[in-house]
């Protein structure tokens, strides 16, 4: 079952989610650039070869973790690993079918897509954000650095937090991102953290996306 259609099942507003141009959005659509001081000019860090996601695996597992979560909207996400603590804005689709993204202006603030379910519901979330802005790090800026068995957690409008285990981190260019893969139910609570990430240049920005696989592992 596709976003759209769980949404629309549960009588909430849904809309086919463009999953194949997610990536693209995330990399012009956002405007990042790094500033000019010379301080980041390393750029953020890279998932490592380890933190690759084994979808084997995940599908296996993730059909058996935790049981969902109704609905919610979620309103922060904390990553301990990367000292992240934001509070989360729903992003939907634009007027011309794209995703949206949080203000650039905000260095410390994520956006979930409404379009797809609440991180907890069964199905993949996804949850977005900036690597950086025009003033330097922003609130995803470390997120390549995350190893399996981090965890990301999401608090959510019903009091309760959600809790996802990591099992993968990868970076994937944007001509060639695996769309069915990174958003394709694997038949439990998902979710995925992507900002950009990859090769920079400021004539074209980042060249691909970081994305953090993770499965529901507990509820606080």
């Amino acid at each position: 079952m596709v976003a759209s259609e769980v949404a629309e099942e549960e009588g909430r507003p849904g809309k086919r989610a463009p999953w194949g141009v997610i990536a693209l959005v995330l990399l012009t659509g956002l405007a990042l650039m790094r500033n000019g001081s010379g301080e980041f000019d390393a750029g953020p860090p890279q998932p490592v070869p380890a933190a690759a996601s084994d979808s084997r695996v995940a599908g296996r597992d993730g059909a058996a973790g935790h049981a969902p979560l109704p609905y919610a909207v979620p309103d922060r996400v904390t990553v301990p690993a990367i000292r992240v603590d934001a509070p989360v804005t729903p992003v939907g689709l634009d007027a011309d079918g794209w995703v949206g993204a949080p203000p650039p202006e905000d260095p410390n603030l994520a956006g979930w897509f409404t379009g797809a379910v609440s991180p907890g519901e069964k199905g993949t979330a996804v949850v977005v954000g900036h690597v950086d802005n025009r003033q330097g790090p922003a609130v995803f800026y470390g997120l390549g650095a995350l190893e399996k068995g981090d965890d990301v957690e999401v608090h959510r409008q019903d009091g309760k937090t959600a809790v996802f285990d990591v099992y993968g981190v990868e970076v994937f260019a944007k001509d060639d991102f695996p769309g069915d893969r990174v958003y394709a139910s694997k038949g439990g609570p998902e979710l995925r953290v992507i900002t950009c990430g990859g090769a920079y240049s400021r004539q074209h920005g980042y060249e691909g996306n970081v994305v953090v696989f993770a499965r529901l592992a507990g509820v606080r």
